[in-house]
């Protein structure tokens, strides 16, 4: 097999790799730094080899050693997104099979993207700062020079010497804490992941945490003014784990802890392992909650256990674990349920390609990534698209039994290490090799290089689906004399699930008269509605119609919380309103400097913000 290409990093990784990292940090809150040094055990995979090159993005590095001698270096030019090449001349020659432990002495950068450094102020607690990482998909490099690829996989321990009154927490199985020596004023946490990982699963939170179990391998973990609340909601976690393992097999990571980030966290969750990070629009009575926790614990096997080789191959990671999260759903709730969460995914698919345009190329299942940066392809795509095409394949192999076997199959073939589409295809056909005549009429080139929505639509079962569709019906055909007909009990018998679905539904017509959001408002009283899910489809709906009154309370949404999800459509929405476009553009730039890094930079790019000057 061709060797591959990571087009996002600039490391050797064809030449050797990276087996396991020890980091030795310390976290400076007054200069928003991480300084230390971090040893990496390489494993030489050719003779001759002398040369080695990591990823790095904004490191100052101070020094370089291979075994203990000193080594040459030299970071070369910076190049966008994918940072400066950190080149290291060895001061000896090695052969295939060796190992050498390569240690770099540096310091991050106030700006790293990995890293959101976040004042009291910005809080719950208002009185002790905030640190969180977000290394997914090319960030981990501004945090540790590395080879910043999924194709590597290394175990990793870390010491990290942190103010004594904040925490830190880990990706990563707890191993102890104890003074630092160095400084009465700091204590030294220990963390050991003996399980290998790519890098953008290192994660590191400091803060004023406090945790309680929720389950015999959980915890959870926020700060005080959370924590119970947390603890609350999170009760299904282990119910959800056994769920998991009866479906894809053995949990291999020990702990499962979950940990509520402040409201800038830019995602609805991530999945580092033994630490999922999640949203605290979680906690906002939002019934989604389950979904999100069964996609991050279904990325314990599929993404962390199993990985996509390149960011090309994303799907492979998300499709996969969108699957197995709806048959978490389905072995807890039935497979009505997974149906209708299967039709809510094909409208955030359209969604999605409708603002991409049908003919973009990032709406490829597999993605072109030469040049480009991962985070601006972000979107339900590898999500959407990746879980129709298993669906579509479950329906042609026998049902979901049958195709779960070859979901645990492909978990074991892989587990602990990277896959390419190709690879996962060749796996398909030989665990389905009495159907290959079958496999061979599904129009492959349509499903994975072709852009828009998929070539074949699934045909779901619209039980749940019918009274939202029904009742969005009646909204789009009702004229000003028929308002008065509607009544908050249209909406009485309809779970949270079913609401968004109805708000999603009318999300994709045309925007409906003032009048008849203003009666929605009367008769249903959406705008008393905390869940997140509802708020900002709700408030997208609104702001589609051009009531003014709902401006204001989009732009308080698109800032009070920092998820992607709901921040970057709402500020579009209001963009979009050629009344309020001056409005939303001078909100964002009062607020662009709590937003986490990712964030910013995308919503600069919909409000055609210039990055450089901020004009």
């Amino acid at each position: 097999m061709a060797p591959v290409t990571d087009h996002c990093s600039f490391s050797s990784f064809s030449k050797c790799l990276t087996r396991h990292l020890n980091l030795s940090l310390q976290a400076d809150f007054s200069s928003r730094v991480l300084r230390g040094r971090v040893a990496l055990t390489v494993e030489v995979l050719e003779d001759k080899f002398s040369s080695l090159t990591l990823d790095t993005k904004d490191l100052k590095i101070f020094k370089v050693s291979a075994n203990g001698q000193a080594a040459k270096f030299e970071l070369g030019a910076q190049h966008g997104f994918k940072g400066s090449p950190l080149e290291i001349t060895l001061p000896f020659e090695l052969s295939r099979g060796q190992h050498v432990i390569v240690e770099v002495e540096y310091e991050t950068s106030p700006s790293a993207s990995a890293l959101q450094w976040l004042s009291p102020a910005q809080t719950a607690g208002k009185k002790h700062p905030y640190l969180f990482s977000q290394c997914q998909a090319t960030h981990c490099r501004t945090m540790v020079p590395c080879q910043d690829t999924p194709s590597v996989k290394h175990t990793y321990y870390a010491q990290v010497s942190v103010p004594k009154e904040l925490i830190a927490v880990m990706s990563a199985v707890r191993d102890g804490q104890e003074a630092d020596p160095t400084d009465s004023s700091r204590v030294i946490y220990r963390f050991r992941q003996p399980v290998p990982m790519p890098s953008y699963l290192i994660a590191l939170v400091v803060g004023a945490l406090e945790s309680r179990e929720i389950g015999p391998r959980s915890r959870v973990w926020s700060e005080k003014e959370h924590v119970d609340q947390a603890a609350f909601e999170f009760t299904e976690t282990e119910t959800m784990l056994k769920t998991a393992e009866s479906l894809a097999g053995p949990y291999v990571w020990g702990q499962y802890d979950l940990l509520v980030l402040p409201p800038s966290f830019p995602y609805g969750g991530m999945e580092n392992p033994c630490l999922t990070f999640v949203t605290p629009t979680l906690l906002a009575g939002d019934r989604s909650l389950s979904n999100v926790i069964a996609h991050e614990i279904s990325h314990s096997w599929t993404g962390n256990l199993v990985t996509n080789k390149t960011w090309e191959h994303f799907w492979l990671n998300e499709g996969h674990t969108v699957y197995l999260e709806r048959m978490i759903g389905r072995a807890m709730e039935g497979e009505q349920f997974r149906q209708f969460k299967a039709i809510g995914g094909l409208k955030e698919l359209q969604e999605a390609v409708h603002q991409f345009g049908a003919n973009n190329a990032a709406t490829n299942l597999v993605v072109n990534l030469e040049g480009v940066n991962p985070d601006e392809c972000f979107s339900c795509v590898p999500y959407e698209k990746g879980f129709a095409l298993l669906y579509h394949l479950e329906e042609l192999m026998g049902g979901p039994e049958v195709f779960m076997g070859f979901v645990k199959s492909y978990i074991q073939m892989f587990a602990y290490s990277s896959v390419t589409t190709e690879q996962w295809k060749d796996y398909l056909f030989t665990y389905f090799k009495d159907k290959v005549d079958i496999l061979n009429k599904v129009d492959w080139n349509g499903w994975m290089h072709t852009p828009g929505m998929p070539p074949f639509k699934p045909q779901y079962d619209t039980t749940l689906a019918d009274a939202c569709n029904a009742l969005a019906q009646r909204w789009t055909k009702a004229k000003d004399a028929d308002l008065s007909g509607f009544s908050e009990a249209d909406i009485k018998q309809l779970s949270s699930h079913q609401l968004i679905e109805f708000l999603a539904l009318l999300l994709l017509q045309d925007p409906l008269p003032t009048s008849h959001v203003k009666r929605m408002q009367e008769v249903y009283k959406f705008n008393s509605i905390n869940n997140s899910e509802i708020r900002c489809r709700w408030l997208r709906l609104c702001v589609k119609s051009e009531w003014e009154d709902a401006v204001p309370l989009a732009l308080k949404m698109a800032t009070e919380q920092g998820r992607m999800k709901f921040t970057r459509p709402l500020f579009r929405d209001v963009y979009n309103f050629a009344k309020f476009r001056d409005e939303a553009v001078k909100v964002f730039k009062e607020h662009r400097n709590e937003m986490h890094s990712v964030t910013a930079m995308l919503v600069a790019k919909d409000l055609k913000v210039d990055q450089s000057t901020g004009l």
